[in-house]
């Protein structure tokens, strides 16, 4: 059976609005896990709904240790989104991923380690399938309308994820780049999870600003390279956004992946023994198995 299609865009560094949004309001929604970076905006690309929320807050006043990512995820799942179309900057260690190309992500690796990183807990347990962390049925989606905004863009790569604020130490960057990682960020998780466990279909679009430090002193990262190429990318990255809108229905089938069903069989805990206090903070995110 279809349920109507809700878009949630997460903009990362350099994309703070839409501005292409029909009937656009800000509206604030209150989460259980405290406050989300910032208010959302609601409104319309076409026959599509969606939702924008700034990950950073507008004016980037969040540092990506600071950001609530579980308020994040339940705020636009309490607005109603379906899918999740998350839109960060990142480093490259390839060198055909150069500046300004768009990787579309289905793998993560991560090394954060000060972010709480489930939503559940607090007397109910649950263990999700995250083997394919991204929905391959969005990817097809967004590789399409790439194509079509003619931007440059790779179908597939695996993201580190670190800590940060500081950017890699050249022998952090060497050792990633050994390792076969493709792409280096600090948003995406415990994003990504979060998304599985409220059952959202979830897509990294990671914009490429700099090689990382691994090429040489000569192209040692820093915040003025960075900043010269978020404003292209963030360019394109809105192109992008309405060119995907264009190619959603308003109607949206199951997810073939089953993003959308994660938690079918993933709560291990008693019916009898789960904590009042505790469904009560997981409504929206498993409140359909729970």
């Amino acid at each position: 059976m279809a349920d109507g299609m809700r878009l949630g865009i997460l903009g990362g560094s350099g994309l703070y609005q839409l501005a292409e949004l029909a009937d656009a309001e800000w509206r604030a929604v209150a989460t259980p896990w405290g406050a989300p970076s910032d208010e959302l905006l609601f409104g319309r690309l076409g026959e599509v709904e969606l939702v924008f929320l700034p990950r950073h807050g507008r004016g980037h006043r969040l540092s990506p240790s600071e950001i609530n990512y579980r308020a994040n995820i339940d705020a636009l799942k309490r607005a109603g989104c379906t899918d999740i179309l998350s839109i960060s900057a990142c480093g490259s260690f390839r060198e055909e991923l150069a500046p300004g190309t768009f990787v579309l992500v289905d793998q993560f690796v991560d090394r954060t380690r000060l972010r709480a990183r489930s939503f559940f807990g607090d007397g109910v347990v649950a263990h999700v399938a995250f083997a394919e962390p991204t929905c391959g049925r969005l990817a097809d989606t967004v590789a399409e309308a790439a194509r079509a905004a003619g931007i440059a863009c790779r179908r597939g790569g695996t993201y580190l994820a670190m800590e940060g604020p500081q950017f890699s130490t050249r022998a952090e960057s060497k050792l990633y780049r050994a390792a076969g990682l493709d792409v280096i960020g600090m948003t995406n998780m415990p994003e990504a999870a979060l998304a599985r466990e409220a059952e959202l279909c979830y897509l990294t679009v990671a914009m490429v600003t700099d090689y990382d430090a691994w090429r040489g002193e000569q192209d040692a990262v820093d915040v003025a390279q960075v900043l010269r190429v978020l404003h292209a990318n963030a360019d394109n990255a809105r192109k992008l956004v309405v060119e995907v809108a264009r190619r959603l229905a308003p109607s949206r089938p199951p997810c073939r992946q089953g993003c959308d069903r994660a938690l079918d069989h993933a709560v291990m805990t008693a019916s009898d023994q789960r904590p009042a206090a505790t469904l009560a903070k997981l409504e929206a995110v498993a409140g359909r198995v729970l």
